[in-house]
């Protein structure tokens, strides 16, 4: 293939295919400059010179997880070494933390504890909603739907109303990793398969609840993998519009399983992560909003991502247990002065958000 054809056509208002993407996902040496250019060409065609950003902060629950992925640090037994479970106290304390912050978006970060239940997950917002009762609750990923519901004998349907009912905002698009069964047995076997993780972001969407999408790179999946799933991710949001925006998740591997049974030798390099980010903003173009992770790809990468077709800093975020698990070294909260530090440095402007991108 043309590189440069292939963009100019792309920019042109043509469609790539999955064949094309997995061809920008292989493009090294000079020649990534003209993606990147291609990329940041687009994002600007949708976005101007603004970069976002959502006030928000993550709520620890649990490192328990039914699922003990081999690309997460974060996940523990029941029972084991290091495990921990909060109760109304401590979730409570972090959430007067966040009101008294500002944090306009909370954000439960778990595992996916065994004895979980639907009504667990309700009285979790049910606190969230006693403390601060305008915030807007966006959590539980189509994995953790499933489970609820599975447990509760209800259709996953019913287990959404609920949600929704009892305070939820928005769904996570988490728990999607790469939306190829080969990849997922691999990475994260216990998760739920590609077609119910599509099934249930296509009900969410349905019902009313907006989601994020996801993609987790860099562990053991190819590049045409990664194309499959861009692929399966612009077909749902063709039919329900229902995706806010794309977050693009870097495999840290230092501390994960995957790394440590030699499954994987690295994450994604530099080169991979603003690759990863153009292709996603070129495929994707029926998403206004691709969002980088600072926490996974560092400030200065992070800035670099903003010329390569990412227009979203996602948050504030406050605490990230499992990126810092996993062997991230990035802080756990980043100042809004900062961010628009690296956005003016770029000639951009920097505008905070709502969770479903309403500017302040």
């Amino acid at each position: 293939m043309m590189l440069k054809a292939l963009l100019t056509d792309t920019l042109n208002g043509h469609r790539l295919t999955p064949e094309e993407a997995t061809f920008l996902f292989s493009v090294t040496g000079t020649e990534v400059y003209d993606l990147f250019r291609a990329a940041d060409e687009l994002c600007r065609r949708k976005n101007g010179d603004r970069v976002t950003f959502v006030r928000n902060q993550n709520i620890h629950i649990t490192n328990i997880c039914k699922n003990l992925c081999g690309f997460c640090g974060f996940g523990r037994p029941k029972n084991s070494q290091g495990a921990y479970l909060f109760g109304e106290d401590e979730i409570k304390k972090q959430i007067r933390d966040a009101k008294e912050r500002g944090v306009t978006e909370i954000c439960f970060l778990s595992g996916v504890h065994p004895d979980f239940t639907l009504d667990t997950y309700l009285q979790f917002m049910k606190w969230v909603h006693e403390v601060h009762p305008t915030v807007h609750i966006h959590a539980f990923s189509p994995d953790e739907v499933d489970f609820v519901a599975r447990k509760a004998g209800i259709p996953t349907t019913e287990a959404l109303k609920t949600l929704r009912d009892g305070g939820l905002g928005t769904i996570q698009g988490t728990a999607a990793e790469i939306l190829v069964d080969d990849v997922r047995k691999t990475i994260c076997p216990a998760k739920v398969k590609t077609e119910v993780w599509e099934r249930i972001a296509r009900e969410a969407h349905t019902s009313g609840l907006k989601s994020t999408a996801t993609i987790m790179y860099g562990s053991t999946e190819s590049y045409r993998d990664r194309a499959e799933h861009l692929d399966r991710i612009r077909k749902i949001q063709d039919d329900t519009g229902g995706f806010t925006e794309m977050v693009l998740l870097s495999f840290i591997h230092q501390k994960t399983p995957l790394f440590e049974k030699g499954l994987v030798t690295s994450g994604p390099t530099g080169r991979d992560d603003l690759v990863t980010t153009a292709v996603c903003r070129l495929f994707l173009d029926n998403f206004d909003h691709i969002q980088v992770s600072w926490p996974k790809l560092g400030i200065k990468m992070t800035q670099m991502a903003l010329l390569a077709g990412a227009d979203d800093l996602a948050g504030t975020m406050y605490l990230d247990d499992v990126t810092g698990e996993a062997g991230g070294g990035t802080g756990e909260y980043l100042d809004p002065a900062d961010m628009d530090h690296i956005c003016r440095d770029l000639g951009k402007t920097l505008a905070e958000r709502t969770t479903l991108y309403t500017i302040f």
